[in-house]
Formats: C-alpha cells, structure tokens, sequence
C-alpha cells in the first residue's frame, strides 16, 4: 500500500510545506508507487536553516556536556533500531538493493554508526592545555562548527545520512539533511525515530529535493558547512560554490577502484570475497572494484572464475532473501548503464557474460550482471564510473604494471588485493593512490577514516576523523 506525508519535519515537528509540490516514490522492482512526499521548496530550506542557526546559536546544544549529546544519540539509536525492518524494506523497495545488504548497513550499520559517535563524543577531548616551547601554555579548544548541510545520495540514503548526522551531532552542529528524490521515504522514517528521541527542536531538519534544491542549500547564508556524498561532477561544482563562500566542506564522491588479482591468488577466495566488493547494491557502490586486474599469466583463468560465479548470482526481487542482484534504481539510471554497456561493446571489448535484460521479468528495472574481457585501461568502460552491475578484466604484465593500471586512474576511492602472501598483497596495497583499500577482501571499518584522494573527494568519513571534521579549532595563548 502506497504512503503519503503531509508534512516536512522542520524545527523539531511536523511542519506544513510551503508549496502543494510532491516527489513521487516508484518502486523499482515493480514500477509501481510506493507513496509520495512534499518536495520542499526555498522558503522550506530557509525555515529549516533558521531553525538549525537558532538551535546551534541560542540554546544550549552546542555547549552541553559531551555526555548529553550522546544520550541524545543513543536514544536516536534505539528508535531507530525499532524500525530497521520497516526502514530496510523500504530502501530495498526504492532502489533495489538487496534485503540482506539493506538490513547489514542501513539497518545494523547505521545504529552502529550512531552510538559509536556517541562513546566518542564523551571521550573526546575538546579542549587541551597545551605546553609551547616558548615557555608558556596554550589551550587548544575544538567547538562545533555550525549549521550543516548535508547532502545525501539514493544509493545507501540511510547509512549515508547517519555518516553525518552522527559526527555532527557528537561535535555539538545542527543538521538540514537534504535526501535525494530517488529515495525519501526513508527519511520520513528518520525523520520520526529523531522525533521519538527527543533531538532538540531545529538540531535535525529535512528538506527533500532536487539538484536545484541542493545548490540552494549550498549557497545559504545561513549554513556553515558542506558534507555531501554524490558524483565527482557534482561534487566539483559544491566544492567551487564552497570555496568561493571559504566555507568548510567534505566530498564523498565517486569511484573506479580496482581489484588487483595476484598471481598466487586462490580464484574461489576470490569471487567469493567480491561480492560485496564489487558488486554490493547490484553494483550501486562508489567504491566498487569494478576493474578487475589480472595477471596474464592467468587471465583466462580469472575471467572464466569470475564469469561463472557471475552467471550464478541469483537475479530477483531484492526483498527476496536468496536475491543477490535486484533492479537497478530507475529506468533513468538503467539507460545509462545500458549505455555503458553499448560503448564496451562499440570500443571492442568481448562481451563474455550477460549485456541485457534479464529473461522472466517484464517489469522492473533490471540488468543482467555483466563482465567484459579484454579490455583495455583507457577504454570509457574502464574509466568512467558506471554505477551498475558491469565488471572488466584488465590484465597485466607483473606486479608493477598492476600497480600502474590501478593508479590510472582519475578516481581513488576503493580497492583490493587478492593474494595467497597477504604481506605481498599489503605492500602493492600501499602502493595504490586510494583512500581505502582491502587485502584479501573489503569491509568498511566504521572506526578508521573512509574518503577518497584525487576526483573520489576529499574529507573523511567514519572514524575518529570525521567527528574532526565538524570540529573548529581555536588557540587561546596563556601568560607565562
């Protein structure tokens, strides 16, 4: 049964929008409405932001014990967790991932994420007398840096949204949290656990939208910080905005991580571990290793491993446990990746695997899973960022040129090494220009910084390092 909202969550409650305007919410396995929402407006962003600036500015959340802000956490993390099935559902039915993913991470991961930045806002220091070789002390002070305005994609909206409501918060800032239109009702339900537990009237704001929206929130007066996960276009376009403004700002952005396939690789290891590292969220994942790097010394080998282990994903409705590959987001989205797909074919690569649409399913906006081989590092399938579920096998010469091929490249998000010598693995690890990297697998590890170098962005997420970056530094220099 399809959902409606009336309302924009603004100011700690239910607030009437300023215009009749609606997203409607389509489900993607299906085609049909899943409900729909007020899409807010300028006058919307603007109540929001001035409800946040008066939160941050006069009352007492940005100067409260630690140990308050992480209550407030905390308790976020309990009604959240109550309606992790209602939330995981509801992202499986919007953008197609899987159940079993949805529930891992915006389910489990993000309550995790939550009450992590709540132990770490109580055993943070945020402020250190600090001895000066000059013969005197200072106090190093850090405070919340402000209003927020974060920027939140369709791919993992809930998980996504945490990784900068939770540090923020922790820091002492207040939040207008703009979802992407792909996916909003999740932020409805967000919006109602935040409700439940008490998060201060204007600390947390919601304003669903479109691009335009977007920029609008970017360029407001009345924010004092950017954090935005998206493309790398997009990502450039908020980065020059924030540095005309000299206005703080974080960019998660987009990914053409490679998978470095060693010599002495087990191949069953190996495509059982690349599941999720590059093909989570049927390929929806901007750190996906969708280059696969083999040595020729075995590349038949690794593209018939990595062909039958493709041909045996199970393709379905993603709110069907055994799914492994659900549809794609939108029909929009699927057109771009069949495009993909035409230019791998039309630049000369060989097609070893999938290419089209699934048989049996007359709706919904799914693509076969598909693997490339022989292709070639500056070919568009190589470079570009398709976002789908298209892999290609790249080979190399020794390990060197692997190295090399990984780091061609204008991203640097992702990453992994697959070997039987995990201390060789390692070493070609550090050696890969990427924020993050796995040997012999790829888990997110929600205590150390995640982010990119080159055009995958710059600032971090998760870790110790993210609460940082919504954190202000002052100096106050003591007489000897």
């Amino acid at each position: 049964m399809a959902v409606a909202y009336d309302s924009l969550f603004i100011d700690g409650g239910w607030a009437t929008p300023a215009s009749d305007r609606r997203i409607d919410v389509v489900n993607a396995t299906t085609e049909e409405s899943l409900g729909s929402v007020p899409e807010a407006v300028e006058d919307d962003v603007d109540r929001a932001v001035r409800a946040a600036r008066q939160a941050f500015d006069d009352s007492p959340w940005a100067t409260a014990e630690p140990a308050e802000r992480a209550a407030v956490l905390n308790r976020f993390a309990d009604a959240l967790e109550k309606r992790t099935d209602l939330l995981t559902r509801t992202v499986s039915q919007q953008n197609g991932m899987p159940l079993s993913l949805s529930e891992q991470f915006e389910g489990g991961y993000a309550v995790a994420l939550l009450r992590y930045y709540a132990a770490l806002a109580t055993s943070t220091e945020f402020e250190e007398r600090r001895p000066s070789p000059l013969g005197f002390d200072t106090l190093v002070r850090r405070s919340a840096i402000g209003v927020v305005g974060a920027i939140v994609p369709w791919n993992y909206p809930v998980v996504l949204a945490i990784t900068k409501i939770a540090p923020a918060l922790a820091a002492g800032c207040s939040v207008v949290v703009k979802p992407s239109p792909g996916t909003v009702l999740d932020s409805f339900v967000l919006a109602e656990a935040a409700a439940e537990a008490g998060v201060p009237a204007g600390v947390l704001n919601w304003v669903p939208g479109g691009r335009e929206l977007g920029a609008y929130l970017v360029s407001h007066p009345g924010v004092d910080k950017i954090a935005f996960t998206g493309s790398t276009a997009a990502g450039r376009l908020i980065g020059e905005q924030c540095g005309r403004l000299m206005r703080p700002v974080s960019l998660e952005l987009g990914g053409k991580s490679a998978a470095v396939v060693l010599d002495d690789a087990d191949l069953d290891k190996v495509t059982e571990g690349l599941y999720f590292a590059s093909l989570a969220n049927n390929g929806q994942t901007c750190m996906a290793c969708t280059r696969i790097l083999a040595p020729r010394s075995r590349y038949d080998e690794v593209v018939d491993a990595i062909g039958g282990w493709l041909g045996a994903l199970q393709v379905g409705d993603p709110l069907d446990p055994s799914t492994q590959v659900g549809p794609l987001a939108s029909a929009e989205h699927r057109e771009r990746v069949e495009g993909y797909i035409a230019k791998g074919r039309g630049e000369g690569a060989r097609l070893v695997l999938g290419g089209g649409r699934p048989a049996g399913f007359d709706r919904g906006w799914f693509v076969e899973p598909t693997l490339f081989a022989d292709v070639d590092n500056g070919s568009t399938i190589a470079q570009q960022e398709i976002f789908g579920p298209v892999l290609s096998v790249i080979a190399f010469d020794d390990d060197e040129d692997a190295v090399r091929i990984a780091n061609d490249s204008e991203y640097g998000l992702g990453g992994s090494v697959w070997s039987a010598d995990a201390a060789r693995a390692t070493e070609i690890a550090r050696k890969v220009q990427t924020g993050t990297i796995g040997v012999n697998g790829y888990v997110v590890d929600l205590n150390a910084p995640f982010g990119g170098v080159k055009g995958s962005g710059i600032g971090r997420e998760f870790g110790p390092e993210a609460l940082a970056g919504y954190l202000q530094l002052k100096s106050i220099y003591l007489p000897a």
